[in-house]
């Protein structure tokens, strides 16, 4: 090994350098042997289930915040839920960009309303929009309810407003939106799994 004077300095400055800093009680070692700690140690762990497809996969949501009543706490990781019967913790690639949607600054957070004839949407309390809903419904159903078909049987259905249900319910939930939608008379009723 060809070393000139300049490199020799520079090797011997380096050494006893390290060598000054070890005895001074610096050593890399403990450093490096520090454990860190782990970024979701002080996170709030909550189960949730994937809001994209019918498949229904289990996720972890890790959030942090002050947990007091009325503070908002932000999301900081959401991975697949390894005891979730579904996905076992596996998620597909629009799953495991649930962080992306949660934070995407285009993400629609209250209800709107076009008006007819307008080309604006114009934001609304929850409340105007279940009022809102609730009327349209109810002005379409007194408009379009049939209680007799042409042969003079009691039918009791309405044709024209049709219901489509989420797949990632349970069963509970299932049983009791068939129910509602059932006695309402509605017949087109479908399911998220089929579309």
């Amino acid at each position: 090994m060809q070393v000139n004077r300049r490199q020799f300095f520079k090797i011997c400055t380096a050494g006893m350098g390290s060598s000054t800093i070890a005895m001074m009680g610096f050593s890399p070692s403990p450093v490096l042997a520090e454990v860190r700690t782990f970024k979701l140690a002080h996170a709030t762990e909550t189960r949730n289930t994937c809001p994209y497809c019918s498949v229904s996969c289990g996720v972890l949501i890790y959030t942090l915040g002050d947990k007091s009543k009325n503070a908002q706490a932000d999301i900081i990781h959401i991975e697949g839920d390894p005891d979730h019967p579904v996905n076992r913790g596996t998620l597909c690639p629009k799953g495991a960009s649930l962080l992306d949607m949660v934070k995407s600054p285009d993400r629609l957070k209250y209800p709107e309303v076009r008006e007819p004839g307008s080309s604006e949407w114009k934001r609304i309390s929850w409340d105007e929009a279940y009022t809102r809903i609730a009327q349209l419904m109810k002005a379409d159903r007194d408009a379009n309810f049939v209680t007799r078909n042409a042969a003079g049987a009691t039918v009791n259905r309405w044709l024209t407003t049709g219901f489509l249900a989420a797949s990632a319910s349970s069963n509970e939930s299932g049983y009791i939106t068939h129910k509602v939608v059932r006695s309402l008379g509605i017949l087109a009723f479908d399911n998220q799994a089929r579309v």
